[in-house]
């Protein structure tokens, strides 16, 4: 119960801010964009000058890329956190265990724990009495098969951060499409202003796509690094571990 609102105020620690980071880097785009442009009327909101300078598709499509950026953000923080690969209360409980001489209480801890190193370890176990060398073959396959399904979760933050410029691309392709089209399609000299609308378009949604995809690059590269460095101080420590417990046997 404790970990599970542990984790709840960790969701919204990390969620509220993160939203609002999205929402005040929007706003800062408008106003940076507003301060250049021409005044525009005092009943159109900002908010509802950046949907139409989108477009309804494009517009969707950010806002629900945002959403689901934002989702993955927390949920791969709540996944890379020390205690889910190595946690103290496994390895200090094991080592009290096989101090008190009693190994089924330590292997009970193990396979009781859900952890990454309690998953590795427990492969181990399970292989041990046919000596070390199928015990270490064993957690590595393991070890091999957790670290995918993290890997396998960041990588979505990686898909929309190459996918986030592709779609702000084919916004700006689109515009400026529309705006050579009205060009084309003139018999008389055309306003500036009836080409707004495509070039509009096609800045706001390469803007959009950038802020996207570089907080969603960045952050993939640092969670997947984090990963990496849990997943080697783990092996290490698994096959301390493992030693303890062969020591134990043999003894």
């Amino acid at each position: 119960m404790q970990s599970c609102l542990r984790r709840t105020r960790f969701f919204v620690a990390i969620a509220l801010p993160a939203i609002a980071m999205l929402l005040a880097a929007s706003l800062f785009s408008n106003a940076l964009f507003a301060q250049d442009a021409p005044p525009i009327a005092k009943s159109e909101n900002m908010l509802v000058k950046t949907w139409n300078s989108l477009g309804t598709m494009y517009a969707i499509i950010f806002l629900v890329m945002s959403i689901i950026l934002v989702a993955l953000v927390v949920r791969c923080l709540l996944a890379v956190q020390k205690n889910n690969f190595i946690p103290d209360d496994l390895i200090q409980g094991v080592d009290a265990s096989l101090g008190e001489k009693n190994a089924a209480a330590a292997v009970e801890l193990v396979r009781a724990d859900e952890s990454f190193l309690g998953q590795v370890v427990a492969a181990g176990l399970g292989k041990l009495q046919g000596g070390k060398e199928s015990a270490l073959e064993a957690m590595q396959i393991v070890g091999e098969s957790e670290q995918m399904k993290t890997e396998h979760l960041l990588s979505y933050l990686a898909l929309i951060g190459n996918i986030a410029p592709m779609v702000g691309l084919l916004g700006t392709v689109q515009g400026m499409v529309t705006s050579f089209a009205k060009i084309a399609s003139s018999t008389a000299t055309i306003k500036p202003s009836e080409l707004a609308g495509g070039i509009e378009q096609a800045l706001y949604t390469t803007l959009f796509g950038l802020y996207l995809a570089i907080p969603a690059i960045t952050i993939y590269n640092i969670m997947r690094n984090r990963v990496q460095r849990f997943v080697f101080n783990a092996g290490s420590q698994s096959e301390e571990m493992l030693d303890k417990f062969q020591t134990f046997v043999k003894s």
